[in-house]
């Protein structure tokens, strides 16, 4: 097979769980045999395409803000999608899998595909519908709509986790075509020792308004006020970093918090993991979460919190996590309970995970496009 997948940010150049995905399933597809391309902004210099690993990086323009005042950025969708259309243009495939975000993108691959008659696929990792309302205030309605208009595309809707699924049939009254989980490599996390520098709570993730760190902090405080020995190392960047520096600093916590971008090595993170005692993920909109999948494959419990958009808690059994509320003093004692009980989870956690082994997804993956090519 000929696959494209399109996605406006590539990694490692920006970090994230869909990026990561995608990066992941890339390589795994060109390691069976098949040409793979990935679309996206420019984040290199020299050549716009250029060859990693086997697959093909198209950076079809240079690289924008991805953020304004804490948002995506609406003109940086539309810059791509626009650019994306002519390098897209150039090359057939027998797929295009164009990633949901950042939804006018979805357009330009829909367009492509008609002109060479190739084979549409939109993976979903989150259903917004009402929170385009919050998220852009007014604005928000032309974003809902264009939710609701893609969703209507008659071609195959793959989607990552039952969550996203079930909000999808709910809230668009169409059926989704598969849904396939996110994978991790867990043959390599076995691999990876701890590193040297330990910490009893972790955090990984973008540092945006809907993971909650500053909550995390504030539970933190409330946890070191009665256990002063406790460490927190957060993981990320992102708009709200200023933000948390500053709370850490109105809670006098800079020398038992610490702040760390995104490694360059993802097996840095994953050492990191392995010398922490809890993961703990507060967010309010996970699509699936990878880095709460990965935590518990390195035999972490994971602490995350009871709100419907978000999918790690489908992960989460009474074994390998807990769910708690979103408040600061209930995430405080949650997270104790965890630190109490993490020795006694870690191989329920890390059988919890072994499940979602990105050789198994990649089959599953490889598999399904190939359905949807001979079918088309």
């Amino acid at each position: 097979m000929k696959v494209a997948f399109v996605y406006d940010v590539i990694y490692p150049y920006v970090k994230g769980g869909v990026e990561k995905r995608v990066w992941d399933l890339a390589i795994r597809l060109v390691h069976r045999g098949h040409e793979v391309h990935l679309y996206g902004m420019k984040f290199w210099e020299g050549e716009d395409t250029l060859i990693r690993e086997g697959v093909f990086l198209h950076g079809v323009c240079r690289s924008q803000k991805l953020y304004t005042r804490g948002r995506r950025s609406f003109s940086q969708a539309v810059f791509f999608s626009i650019s994306l259309f002519f390098p897209l243009l150039k090359q057939k495939y027998d797929i295009i899998d164009c990633q949901q975000f950042p939804l006018i993108s979805c357009y330009t691959s829909r367009l492509v595909s008609r002109i060479h008659k190739t084979q549409l696929v939109i993976t979903w990792y989150e259903i917004w519908e009402d929170y385009w309302l919050d998220y852009l205030g007014y604005l928000g309605f032309f974003g809902k709509i264009i939710e609701k208009n893609i969703a209507a595309f008659k071609c195959p809707a793959l989607c990552v986790s039952l969550l996203t699924a079930d909000r999808f049939r709910t809230v668009f009254k169409k059926p989704i075509t598969m849904v396939i989980p996110v994978g991790i490599e867990i043959s390599h996390i076995r691999l990876i020792p701890p590193s040297p520098e330990g910490s009893d709570i972790i955090f990984i993730g973008r540092l945006i308004k809907e993971k909650h760190i500053d909550l995390l902090v504030r539970a933190f405080g409330i946890l070191s006020s009665e256990q002063p020995q406790l460490r927190l190392l957060i993981i990320g960047e992102g708009p709200e970093q200023d933000m948390i520096k500053k709370i850490i600093q109105e809670l006098s916590l800079e020398d038992r918090i610490f702040l760390r971008g995104f490694q360059a090595n993802h097996d840095e993170i994953i050492a990191r993991m392995k010398a922490a005692k809890v993961y703990v993920m507060p967010s309010t909109r996970e699509g699936f979460g990878i880095t709460a999948l990965e935590a518990l494959a390195c035999g972490l419990p994971v602490v995350t919190v009871d709100h419907p958009a978000n999918a790690i808690r489908d992960l989460i059994t009474e074994k390998n996590g807990f769910i708690c509320s979103l408040s600061p003093q209930d995430l405080a004692d949650t997270i104790l309970r965890a630190l109490r009980r993490h020795a006694d989870m870690k191989n329920e956690c890390i059988a919890s995970a072994a499940l979602f082994d990105w050789e198994r997804i990649a089959s599953d993956i490889e598999t399904y496009y190939q359905s949807v090519i001979d079918t088309r």
